[in-house]
This record gives C-alpha cells, sequence and structure tokens, in this order.
C-alpha cells in the first residue's frame, strides 16, 4: 500500500526500530526494494533523487508507486534530496507521497523560510516533509560537500528549527557521509549527540548516509573488474544503537549501487557472449534483495508490518 512517510517514520521512532529509504533508478531496484519488504513484513521507503527523476522522470515514479499500491506492506515513495520549492512540489505534482528539502547548505534563518514553504505546501496536500540540520560530508548526486564544510548538528538548533518549520522528520549530520568512502576503518558516529537530540525532539530522526559498503561486495567488485578505493561504510552496530535513541529512517543508496554493478559485472566476466537482459540482470535483483534483507535485519522493521 501507497502511504506516507509519516505513517511509516511515526511508528518506527516509537517502537525503536529504524526503516530502510533505499535509492532506486529502475525497474530491478524497485522490484528488489518492495518485494524484499513483502517477504519480511517491513514497511519501507523508495527514494528517488533528482538525479533518478531526470534519469526515469513520470515513468520510473509511476513504476514505484504501481508495486507499491499493489503491495500488502507500507510503502512510501521519497525525494530525496530535493533541492528547492520548486522541486519538492513537481515531486508532490508526480506522486510523491513523502519530500525532502535539503536547504542544510544556506544559513539558519533561510534553512527554516524555505523548509517552512515547503511544508505548508506539501501538508496541504498530505504529503509529510524531511528537511535537514547540519552538513553530511561525501558526494551523492548534486550534494557534494568537502570535509571542512561538514558540521554536525546542534541540538537546541535542532529544537529551534522543528519548532519553527512543522518539519514531520528531520535529517541531522551525527558523521556519516555520503558516497562509499566514510573514512578510514570504523566511521565515527556520535551517538551521544543522537541521544540528545533525540531527547530534546520528538519527530523521527533520519541518518543520511548510512550504506554498510560490506566488504564482501567490494571485493567481488574488484574480483570482476572494477576499481574502487578503499571503500568503508556504517557498522551495523552503529545503526541499531541510532535507532534505539529515535533515528527512524535510514538512507541507503551506495550499497545497492554496488551489488547491482557486481551481479551484472560477474554475469558478463562469466559467460562474455550473454546479451540477455534478463540473465543479466536477474542477478544483480537477487544480490541486491540480499543486501537490503540484511539491512531490514540490522535496522528491526522486520515483521513490523
Amino acid at each position: 500500500m501507497l502511504v506516507t512517510g509519516n505513517d511509516i517514520l511515526v511508528p518506527a521512532r516509537a517502537g525503536k526500530y529504524a526503516v530502510g529509504s533505499f535509492n532506486t533508478n529502475n525497474m530491478e531496484i524497485t522490484q528488489a526494494i518492495i518485494h524484499t519488504a513483502e517477504r519480511l513484513r517491513s514497511p519501507v521507503m523508495v527514494q528517488m533523487s533528482e538525479g533518478a527523476i531526470k534519469y526515469g522522470g513520470q515513468d520510473l515514479a509511476n513504476i514505484v508507486k504501481d508495486i507499491a499500491e499493489r503491495a500488502s506492506v507500507p510503502v512510501a515513495l521519497h525525494l530525496d534530496h530535493g533541492s528547492s520549492y520548486e522541486s519538492a512540489l513537481r515531486a508532490i505534482k508526480m506522486g510523491f507521497t513523502s519530500v525532502m528539502i535539503d536547504a542544510s547548505h544556506h544559513p539558519f534563518e533561510e534553512n527554516v523560510h524555505e523548509t517552512r514553504r515547503v511544508v505548508e505546501a506539501a501538508h496541504a496536500m498530505g504529503i509529510s516533509v524531511e528537511s535537514e540540520l547540519g552538513r553530511l560530508g561525501g558526494i551523492e548526486e548534486h550534494v557534494v560537500v568537502d570535509e571542512k564544510d561538514a558540521f554536525l548538528t546542534d541540538p537546541e538548533e535542532a529544537v529551534q528549527f522543528v519548532e519553527q518549520t512543522g518539519t514531520d522528520y528531520l535529517a541531522i549530520a551525527i558523521g556519516t557521509s555520503h558516497g562509499a568512502y566514510k573514512g578510514k576503518g570504523r566511521p565515527f558516529i556520535d551517538q551521544a549527540r543522537i541521544e540528545r537530540i533525540s531527547q530534546l525532539v520528538s519527530i523521527p530522526l533520519v541518518a543520511h548516509g548510512s550504506s554498510g559498503v560490506p566488504a564482501e561486495i567490494v571485493q567481488r567488485f574488484r574480483d570482476s573488474g572494477g576499481e574502487i578505493g578503499d571503500a568503508a561504510g556504517i557498522a551495523d552496530e552503529d545503526l541499531q544503537q541510532a535507532a534505539q535513541h529515535g533515528i527512524a529512517k535510514v538512507n541507503v543508496d551506495t550499497d545497492l549501487r554496488l551489488a547491482m554493478t557486481v551481479g551484472v559485472r560477474e554475469v558478463l566476466k562469466k559467460n562474455p557472449g550473454e546479451f540477455d537482459p534478463r540473465k543479466i540482470f536477474g542477478p544483480a535483483r537477487d544480490l541486491m534483495s540480499q543486501i537490503i534483507e540484511h539491512k531490514m535485519r540490522v535496522l528491526g522493521s522486520v515483521g513490523q508490518a
């Protein structure tokens, strides 16, 4: 069933589990996300970035909506990192049930102003809104933040921001980062900051840049001919702990990109003459399903639908 983000995330925060919000760019990724959620009886959010909208447009949104409407578990279609008021309204017109306005690169007052504009418009249509306070480092689509420009969310500012904007859920900067390179070894996650914000703010909190970047997938990527540096992800234990303190939405993109590419590469390496797309993309879809299942079990959303 197609629902709003609030329908999924408010129960998650109350139940101290988190829901995966997975980025999609095509049918196979969408099927892997929603069909895995159905099999595990887990609520789920499917995200499209502005890049995905540019790539797949209304056709891709319709694929997500169609599968979601026929699903037996709650599914939300979410705009990831909407860059403007206009972008958020465009997504609402396309049938999204949740939108993000990311004005975190602006000064606090301007972030409040832009977020409030989107909240007023979205709420009038019954759509829930995510916003961001603080800045994550790393690279994701049009979002490029140097390490020197990244900063963690201030708990007191979070209170003011939520009160002044009416946002439904808040993405906070806690040490995660976008992309496959999140630092050396185990990235530091500021659990004390999460706990403090959760004590002051009652709405669901969001962790961006939360791919695990499994070492096995990275090695399979290399073994199948891919080139990647010292990729590192967020530890499962850190996400589990964060879910106990208000993190209700966990964004995952890089893991699925890697898994899909590994699936395609391995088929073509084993059989260079293969040109049946079903035999090329089918294994990739299966591998993504495995990654999604692992993440859902880590976050505690299995059986919550």
